[in-house]
């Protein structure tokens, strides 16, 4: 995964040469080991062909299930669940990336439980769920400092808890400014209808033809004058 550039800081997908990935793609096209098919998955996924990365992500998982080791397996069924969070599956990829995640851990394979926790996080993330986003980054985080990552690879997570953050605080200032509008509003109502309370004689005729003078007529005073 040499072709990732980095990671989009508000999105927290990955940056990469789209020429690039289409080059390596016609390289390994016809390639079907495991490490091939997995490669294919995620360059795929970046060039956005999300059907065709959905296919071969399923034939890596059957491989990695009838060939590989039970860790290849959980690397082919976490870039799965990572396809189907592109195409907007959250529930779907939610599910398998907290299998895949428990059974990590379980085995004490910190590495993958990371991988895992730091895709469904991503999920989260698109999916709205901030405070379940945050917890699943810092959970990832808490996994690649136990498997003694280096300091690129926990930038990748402190950037996504800092993405977290930064939305948590724009959408509060957004509720916040909501609220403010919604008790000015109530204000001015509740003002409005004290000054009617208050003088209950006094009514507003508007004109429907602006060419017309704007009148205020007490109705006390009409009624003396017998209108």
């Amino acid at each position: 995964m040499s072709l990732i550039l980095g990671y989009d800081r508000d999105t927290l997908r990955e940056r990469v040469d789209l020429a690039e990935c289409r080059e390596r793609l016609d390289q390994i096209a016809e390639q079907r080991s495991l490490a091939a098919l997995l490669e294919q998955v995620f360059l795929l996924k970046m060039l956005g062909e999300l059907d065709d990365a959905l296919k071969v992500s399923e034939q890596s998982v059957r491989l990695a299930r009838m060939a590989g080791t039970r860790k290849d397996l959980l690397r082919a069924r976490v870039l799965h669940a990572s396809v189907l969070h592109w195409r907007s599956s959250f529930a779907a990829a939610e599910a398998e990336l907290v299998t895949c995640a428990n059974e990590a851990e379980g085995q004490g394979w910190p590495n993958i439980a990371a991988f895992a926790m730091q895709h469904l996080g991503k999920v989260h993330f698109d999916a709205g769920a901030l405070e379940a986003a945050r917890s699943a980054f810092k959970r990832s985080l808490f996994f690649r400092q136990e498997a003694g990552a280096n300091d690129a690879e926990l930038e990748t997570t402190f950037l996504a808890i800092d993405a977290v953050e930064r939305r948590l605080a724009r959408e509060s200032i957004e509720h916040a400014d909501e609220v403010s509008v919604s008790i000015a509003s109530e204000q001015a109502a509740a003002a409005a209808e004290a000054t009617l309370r208050n003088d209950p004689d006094t009514l507003d005729f508007g004109d429907e033809d602006e060419t017309q003078p704007h009148y205020m007529i007490s109705v006390s005073t009409a009624h003396r004058a017998g209108v």
